[in-house]
């Protein structure tokens, strides 16, 4: 029997992912969730095919389009999956064991649970970029669900409304299906890395050289050395490498902006100089 449980989903033009993601979750939920922003695809009809709600509304940004998505959930519990990750058996079970035990809630069971991303590249990559946690499964509690999106974007989150409260951790892995080619993810990472410097740069944040030299290197450390992304051989130096070039690519864009602001910031104080004179 499907689960008192919405799964919301963001998606525009992700035929090529979404009948995975749509497979993994049959017979899951009793509620899916689906806003569009404009897909020209077959996205839209593999959606409706398998019986999703599907709600159109212009793109928000990462982090507005996902609350959109959760706001318009009405189960118990929502759990929210990107257009290109997939629900693997293990963690189907777990979903369905969490979900049965705790209704209803009492005073010790957790109103978020985080689940495991892992990148599925020539198959799964065990090492590099692991452990992602993400919380993604929350309880909706009398005030609304137990947490929002939040973050900044592209790099949004799901983050609880009362961080006091603990976080459950479910057994299984979320399938993340982000690179087609290498080239294509390298493209999605640029233009990732300027929406990032812009969301950075509505902060406050600047851009400097140091940032730019040192955080690339110290990014493809982390996954070569920290996360034991060489155990993966060929693929794990590739997604090292990934991360350090996307790294870069964010440095660059919001040092360029950190400097074209300040170009435009002393134009306008010569032009109030020389009005004054």
């Amino acid at each position: 029997m499907p689960l008192p449980l919405s799964i919301s989903i963001v998606c525009c033009n992700n035929e090529a992912t979404i009948a995975r993601t749509l497979d993994s979750i049959k017979d899951l939920a009793a509620e899916i969730v689906a806003v569009d922003s404009g897909s020209t695809d077959r996205t839209i009809e593999i959606l409706e095919r398998a019986g999703a709600r599907v709600i159109h509304q212009d793109w928000r940004g990462h982090v507005k389009q996902k609350q959109f998505a959760l706001d318009h959930c009405t189960q118990p519990w929502a759990l929210h999956l990107d257009s290109d990750e997939s629900v693997e058996p293990a963690l189907a079970a777990s979903i369905r064991a969490v979900i049965e035990a705790n209704d209803p809630p009492t005073e010790k069971t957790a109103d978020c649970y985080e689940l495991n991303r892992k990148v599925w590249w020539h198959g799964p990559l065990n090492h590099a970029w692991q452990p992602e946690w993400r919380l993604r499964l929350v309880r909706k509690t009398t005030d609304g669900y137990a947490a929002r999106w939040g973050g900044h974007d592209p790099h949004d989150a799901l983050l609880p409304i009362d961080p006091a409260k603990p976080i459950g951790r479910l057994q299984g892995d979320l399938r993340h299906d982000s690179i087609d080619t290498i080239a294509s993810f390298l493209a999605k990472q640029a233009a990732h890395a300027r929406v990032s410097a812009e969301s950075l740069a509505r902060e406050g944040k600047r851009g400097s050289i140091a940032r730019l030299v040192f955080s690339p290197f110290f990014a493809w450390f982390r996954q070569i050395v920290l996360r034991s992304a060489w155990r993966d051989g060929w693929r794990g130096w590739v997604a090292a490498s990934c991360t350090g070039a996307a790294t870069l690519m964010k440095h660059a864009a919001l040092l360029e902006r950190t400097h074209l602001h300040k170009n435009s910031l002393d134009k306008r104080n010569d032009s109030a100089e020389d009005r004054h004179q």
